[in-house]
Parts: structure tokens; C-alpha cells; sequence
């Protein structure tokens, strides 16, 4: 077992919480780089498959499946034995189940390719979450929280880019799944360098930084009363908050990862860009969802530092931006130019990602030792909508001839996501205690 590391002395607070933060923003990255690998090459896949569009969906969406199932053993194992050994093994096994896919021969091997690499991935987030709790005060945990989560639009923005550069560069879509899986096992290492469970455990946090952090968090916790919030996590359940909750970032989730998947496909088939124009074009579009994400972040960091009232910030950012993605998104489905049709989708993803918010609640509605399994659960829901939605989308897709149906679904999805938003409680912990 690790000792603690003794806290060096400087006369300026540190700031390893956020470039802990960063470290999980790059690593994050990564992971949606190997996601966007399989929608950038699908069409090479497809064609040397010979797969249907329900095979695309299928395919698209097994990541989902196991993703979605792992995600509360990994919130709870992050909670017992600590986020820092967790996020290791298991950044460590998804670059191997990353250069399984490379290395596939057929749709069986590809998919069970998927599913490790859903599996091994599940961890990731409610280990993030576990982190913001251990490490941030309330007042920088939204910002914390989507700094961590905006690594999916920046991984998907240079994702396509550095995927369909490999492409070219390597001559195919196996070999850039392999060069992918080699970077990725290298952050495994970095992150067992540089994380570390706690803040009093890390070498670079001086004592200013753990004070401020440690007294933060007794503000925090003396807000409320402690055991009453301990429970069986099964009680989460009970809350009419956490339902919204679950929804709300199931229903933003599907709008996006209904683009993540069919996105690439839509402007590929849809309008006309060839491999180049789409690598463009994506890189375009999530790179504006990552500015808008940590827009967002900045945004509620600066509201509570002035004083404004959780569920003001929360509801007025959620709200505002929910309502402009739905509409962006829903007029891509009338408008004829293709130039125009990108922008939409840029605009979709600036205000829809907006949704890293929800990643604060989990270490904001419950204590920090069951921040991870909260998030866990939070996370389950919402990737429960990563399964459906691109089986739905190839099925729509194959039956229509079109995408219009797709759209207009993409856009009910968004509404829902509003409607939850606004009904979130963000100021009340969530109470699990039976007594």
C-alpha cells in the first residue's frame, strides 16, 4: 500500500487539482479517439464487411452495451479501493481492446472487440466524478466536472482528423486502429505517475492547497447532516431528482451520441463529402462543442463565486442551452445546403454540451464516498441511450431511405433533455438513510 506523501512547503498555492483535471481531459480524449476510430472508418468497414446499415447500427452501438453495464461496478470500485488504481487498468485494457478492433477479421471479432472496449472504458467517468468530489470545492466543481467531460468533443474533433490521417497515411483502417491502441497504453502509465486518490497524498499539492481544499469541504459538509445521506445506494432510486437526473442526461446523451455515431454517415452519405471533407467538417463541428462545453463550466464557476443560487445557475444555463441545441438541431433536418447543415450541427453541439454541467451533481447531491457510485448509476441510464439510439437511427435510416426521421428524433431527444433539466432539484442532497 501507498504511503501517504508528505506536503511540500511554498509560500503560493499549488494548482495540481486542475492540472489533475487537464490530465483528465487529455486522457478522456483519448478514449473518444478510440470511440470516433470505428464511425470515421465505418466506411471502409462497411464496405469490406459488407455491412447493412443495421449492422452499422449494431456494430455502432455494442460499445454501448457493455459500457452501460459496467458503469456502476466501476463507481463502486472507485468508491472502495480508489479512482487512481481503477483508471490505470482501466485505460490500460481498453488501448488492448482498441488494438483488437484493428486487428479484427470479421463482424464477430470487431464485435466482441467493441464490448471489451466498452467495458474497459466504463470506469472512466464515475471515476472523474469520484476525483471532483475528492478534490474540488462546490464552487469549482462544475467547472472541474466539464473540463473532464468536454475531452469527449475535443477526442472527436482531433479523433477524426488524426483517424483519417491515418488512414491515408498508414493505408487503412487497421493500421490507424493500432497506432491509436499504442498511444492510448501509454497514458495507463502516465496516469498511475501523476494521479493520486487524494490531495494530501500527492507530492506537488503544498499546504495551502490542501488546506483550501479540506476546509472547503468542511463548509460543505457542515451544510448538512452527514448520516442521513449514507445509505444503501439503491435509495437513490426513491428521489424524484435523481430520476431527472438520470433522463435528463440520458436524453442529452442520445442527441449527441446519436451524431458521435451517425454523424460521420450523415454527411458522408447525405451530403456529399468525401473522406477529407468530412474529417474537416467533424473536426468543425465537436470542436465547437468542446468551447461550448468549457464555456459552460466558466460560466457556472463564475455565477456561484458571485453568490447566485445553485439551481439559478444550473436551471438558466441547462435551460438556455437545451432549447437552442433542440432547435438547431431540428432545422438540420429542412435546411438544403450542406454548409449550412455543418453549422447547425456546431451550433447543436456548443449549447448541447452544455450537459458536462450534470457531471457536478454526483459530488454535489450525495457525499464523496458515494460520489462514484452516483455517478455510476447517473452514467448507466445515460449510455442506456447510447445503445438505443444508434439501433433506432440505422433502423429509421434503412427503413426512410433518409435521415430526415433520424433528425427529427434527435430533436425530440433534446426536448426531453430541457424539460429534466428544468426540473432538477441542484441544492438538495439526496437523502438515503431509512430512518
Amino acid at each position: 500500500m501507498e504511503n501517504p506523501i508528505s506536503i511540500a512547503n511554498t509560500t503560493k498555492m499549488t494548482k495540481v487539482r486542475w492540472q489533475t483535471f487537464v490530465l483528465l481531459l487529455f486522457v478522456g480524449a483519448l478514449s473518444y479517439i478510440d470511440r470516433i476510430s470505428l464511425s470515421i472508418g465505418m466506411p471502409l468497414i462497411a464496405k469490406e464487411f459488407d455491412l447493412s446499415p443495421q449492422m452499422q447500427g449494431l456494430l455502432l452501438s455494442s460499445f454501448f452495451w457493455t459500457y452501460a453495464l459496467f458503469q456502476i461496478p466501476g463507481g463502486w470500485l472507485a468508491d472502495k479501493i480508489g479512482p487512481r488504481r481503477i483508471l490505470t487498468w482501466a485505460v490500460t485494457l481498453w488501448s488492448v481492446c482498441q488494438l483488437a478492433t484493428g486487428l479484427a477479421l470479421n463482424f464477430t471479432m470487431m464485435l466482441i472487440a467493441r464490448l471489451g472496449l466498452g467495458a474497459t472504458e466504463a470506469p472512466q467517468y464515475p471515476t472523474g466524478a469520484k476525483l471532483a468530489a475528492l478534490w474540488l470545492p462546490l464552487k469549482d466543481r462544475a467547472r472541474g466536472a466539464v473540463l473532464m467531460d468536454s475531452s469527449s468533443t475535443l477526442g472527436a474533433a482531433f479523433g477524426s482528423l488524426i483517424v483519417a490521417g491515418l488512414i491515408s497515411l498508414l493505408g487503412g483502417w487497421r493500421e490507424s486502429f493500432i497506432a491509436v491502441a499504442i498511444i492510448t497504453a501509454g497514458a495507463g502509465f502516465v496516469i498511475h505517475r501523476y494521479i493520486r486518490d487524494k490531495p494530501e497524498q500527492h507530492p506537488k499539492v503544498n499546504e495551502l492547497e490542501a488546506q483550501y481544499i479540506a476546509e472547503e469541504h468542511r463548509k460543505e459538509d457542515s451544510q448538512e447532516e452527514q448520516k442521513t445521506l449514507i445509505g444503501k445506494p439503491a435509495n437513490f432510486l426513491k428521489h424524484r431528482t435523481f430520476w431527472f437526473m438520470a433522463v435528463g442526461f440520458m436524453t442529452a446523451n442520445m442527441l449527441f451520441y446519436g451524431l458521435l455515431t451517425f454523424g460521420p454517415l450523415y454527411l458522408f452519405q447525405a451530403r456529399g463529402l468525401d473522406i477529407h471533407g468530412l474529417a474537416s467538417a467533424s473536426f468543425f463541428i465537436y470542436i465547437s462543442g468542446f468551447f461550448g462545453e468549457n464555456f459552460a463550466g466558466w460560466l457556472a464557476q463564475k455565477g456561484l463565486r458571485r453568490g447566485y443560487r445553485q439551481n439559478v445557475v444550473m436551471r438558466t444555463l441547462l435551460g438556455i442551452s437545451a432549447a437552442i441545441a433542440t432547435m438547431a438541431i431540428f432545422a438540420v433536418a429542412f435546411v438544403e445546403s450542406a454548409n449550412a447543415a455543418i453549422v447547425l450541427l456546431a451550433v447543436t453541439l456548443f449549447f448541447g454540451r452544455f450537459l458536462g454541467l450534470y457531471w457536478s451533481l454526483p459530488g454535489t447531491l450525495t457525499v464523496r464516498s458515494q460520489a462514484g457510485i452516483l455517478g455510476g448509476m447517473m452514467n448507466m441510464f445515460s449510455n442506456v441511450g447510447g445503445i438505443i439510439i444508434p439501433l433506432v437511427t440505422g433502423v429509421v435510416v434503412s427503413m426512410t431511405g433518409s435521415y430526415f426521421a433520424a433528425l427529427i428524433l434527435f430533436a425530440a431527444c433534446g426536448l426531453c433533455y430541457l424539460v429534466c433539466s428544468l426540473l432538477i432539484n441542484y441544492e438538495k442532497k439526496l437523502v438515503l438513510s431509512e430512518e
